[in-house]
């Protein structure tokens, strides 16, 4: 397989009828301006107090259609965003989960409600992406079940193929100082808690990156087939311990 130079992708988390609508609206307005296609995580049924930020928008899922039709990357984020358990599950970030330590039958009852939702909205989501980035290996079963085989996350250089399932790694939180020679990166914002100050340091950097940002599409299809390997292992081992300790 022939890997990638250096790829970012970008990801805005905890899209939802009721999210920071003044920040975003100019966050969209930037992506459109640059033909940057991003991964959207939108959570079918919000009920984390901390997104109830502004009046719910009537027109949120028509407008989650229209970005899915302009080649965006439409996530499933869960299914209410709640913190359930305190189970860290695979990627032992957070000690916060609304699916791992729950059983099949709980988690498969979430996950079908999510879906419920979408497809009422007659909107087929692309990849999942668990709340507080915590689920286990039954999460991972019943997305196959139905049908939803990439993920993202994970820490890795490139995206692989593990328990039959494409996770596409999330390994930053903003712009990186350096440029690493290769690698697909994805960078994670939480927009519900920018103000302007935030947005315009966002649309600097942006510009700075913009030759190198990818379309989350063609990287699902360049990398559907690639396993899992050891320099995978040893790099997620890597970057989970700095990610613990505060070093990225």
């Amino acid at each position: 397989m022939k890997y990638l130079s250096a790829v970012y992708l970008l990801r805005f988390d905890d899209i939802c009828s009721t999210m920071n609508w003044k920040i975003w609206l100019k966050i969209d307005e930037i992506l459109y301006e640059m033909n940057i296609k991003p991964i959207i995580a939108v959570i079918p049924d919000n009920r984390y107090q901390e997104f109830l930020i502004e009046k719910e928008k009537n027109d949120f899922w028509d407008y989650v259609r229209e970005r899915q039709k302009m080649g965006w990357v439409i996530g499933l984020h869960g299914y209410q965003h709640l913190c359930i358990t305190r189970n860290r599950g695979i990627m032992g970030i957070n000690p916060c989960s609304e699916f791992a330590g729950l059983s099949e039958e709980k988690q498969e009852e979430k996950i079908v409600r999510a879906l419920e939702i979408f497809k009422a909205n007659n909107i087929k989501p692309d990849l999942f992406i668990t709340p507080f980035h915590s689920f286990d290996y039954i999460t991972l079963h019943v997305l196959r079940k139905h049908s939803i085989n990439v993920v993202s996350n994970g820490f890795s250089l490139w995206p692989y193929v593990h328990h039959d399932v494409l996770w596409i790694p999330q390994q930053l939180w903003w712009f990186p100082r350096m440029i690493p020679p290769a690698g697909v990166w994805t960078i994670l914002f939480h927009h519900n808690f920018w103000k302007e100050n935030e947005l315009k340091k966002f649309k600097t950097e942006l510009k700075k990156f913009h030759r190198r940002i990818g379309d989350p599409r063609i990287i699902i299809a360049h990398y559907r087939h690639r396993k899992r390997s050891f320099i995978d292992r040893v790099f997620e081992y890597s970057w989970k311990r700095m990610k613990c300790f505060g070093l990225i």
